[in-house]
């Protein structure tokens, strides 16, 4: 037997470091040759590596969250002397994570972190609570709950000091009635695509100078076709509202060119985009994801409706491509019933601008002089104020709330 040091691997595209996702094995498993072995993510992927031998787990480096240098020193194994050469390891396809900025900050409901597998609480116990038979018969008197009260002796023993601290802290908890104080922490590791969104969340807040216009649209008439057209064409892809937006993003941007491009900061030039390639922000359980529908201009309502949902239901089952995740020139941001009335989302860097779609409901109106029922829906969106001027944003926003209300201009050349 002998011992092998596999060092992390280049992934490519220029990646000096990669951030540990998640371990898949443990020092004293014994693994085989190209066996998953840990998931590591880049700027754009998320990559799983495999084992480049068969052998033992000696030694890895790292835990989830860590970012480790290309070419350091990863994972020892013991293996037979055979296996022990120098060998390219092999890296299963990559699972994208995105470069993305989520129209929605991340302390927002529908967006708000959820707690990492490996959250640790604070102050929690396993079973009955480790303590003496003095420490229970206090808690005993004081009508304590000893499972709410943070052990800091061995394996999370209760003493009598955290017993005293407890209830000068305010934590007398009463077992019998009464409603219990909640003091339970729980440390949540911001890493992997949380880190990655919060990292690209900042970055767009401090460099953008955002500009928010909030317009409602009537969407009664759009509703009704949308209806229609599902129930005429069921053999075909079902319509929501998005592919109707989309298309009438693709003709009202013919009016705001430059709402359809990238900005160079350091470059000091807007790179101004013919072909539409719109990015449809996607909330996931891995975190939020962009699939981009490329070249809208060219689909059909049918054909931007499958494509949309191919790439929706590809981000969250995550087979999703870089090259689908990549490439947007414009974003919309729809969070569907959870939309609300009123939203500020962050335009996607190096995007100009995005589309907030909020939650659409029925209500009174007032149209000719009559108080009628209609389908309202407010469209809350954002852009790059160094770029877009107020009126060019006011422009847009109506130019697409006008064929959204008459939605059979939006069928016409």
């Amino acid at each position: 037997m002998a011992t092998y040091v596999f060092k992390l691997p280049d992934i490519g595209e220029g990646v000096v470091e990669a951030e540990i996702a998640a371990w898949h094995v443990a020092p004293g498993d014994t693994v085989a040759e190209d066996q998953h072995l840990v998931d590591v993510m880049t700027e754009k992927a998320t990559v799983e590596i495999t084992s480049p031998v068969a052998g033992v787990v000696q030694s890895i480096t790292g835990k989830a969250g860590d970012r480790i240098p290309v070419g350091s020193d990863f994972i020892v194994f013991e293996t037979d002397v055979a296996a022990a050469v120098e060998k390219k390891p092999a890296m299963a396809e990559a699972k994208p994570a995105p470069t993305l900025v989520e129209p929605a900050p991340a302390p927002a409901p529908a967006l708000a972190a959820r707690p990492a597998p490996n959250a640790k609480p604070v102050a929690t116990h396993r079973g009955q609570p480790l303590a003496s038979p003095a420490v229970r018969l206090r808690a005993l008197e004081k009508d304590i709950d000893l499972s709410n009260v943070p052990g800091s002796g061995p394996a999370g023993r209760i003493t009598h000091a955290d017993l005293d601290a407890f209830i000068a802290g305010g934590g007398r908890l009463a077992v019998s009635g009464g409603r219990r104080k909640r003091t339970t922490v729980t440390e949540v590791p911001i890493i992997g695509l949380r880190r990655k969104i919060a990292e690209r969340m900042q970055l767009a807040k401090r460099n953008i100078p955002h500009i928010t216009y909030v317009e409602e649209v009537d969407i009664t008439a759009l509703e009704e076709l949308r209806q229609h057209l599902n129930a005429q064409y069921a053999d075909r892809p079902k319509l929501t509202l998005l592919p109707f937006l989309m298309l009438a993003l693709v003709k009202a941007l013919r009016r705001v060119p430059q709402a359809n491009a990238h900005y160079d900061e350091a470059g000091g030039k807007l790179l101004q985009y013919d072909a539409v390639h719109i990015g449809i922000a996607t909330q996931t359980d891995a975190g939020l994801k962009v699939p981009v529908v490329k070249h809208v201009e060219a689909l059909d309502i049918w054909q931007a409706a499958a494509e949309l949902a191919r790439l929706a239901d590809a981000a969250r089952d995550n087979r999703a491509k870089a090259e689908d995740l990549s490439g947007s020139t414009i974003t919309i941001s729809s969070l569907g019933k959870l939309g609300g009335i009123v939203s500020t989302p962050i335009v996607n860097l190096p995007e100009v601008a995005i589309i907030g779609v909020n939650n659409a409901v029925d209500r009174p109106v007032v149209r000719n002089g009559q108080i009628v029922i209609r389908r309202m829906m407010n469209l809350s969106s954002s852009f790059d104020h160094r770029i877009i001027d107020g009126a060019d944003a006011a422009n847009l926003v109506q130019e697409i709330k006008g064929l959204l209300e008459q939605p059979a201009a939006i069928f016409i050349e």
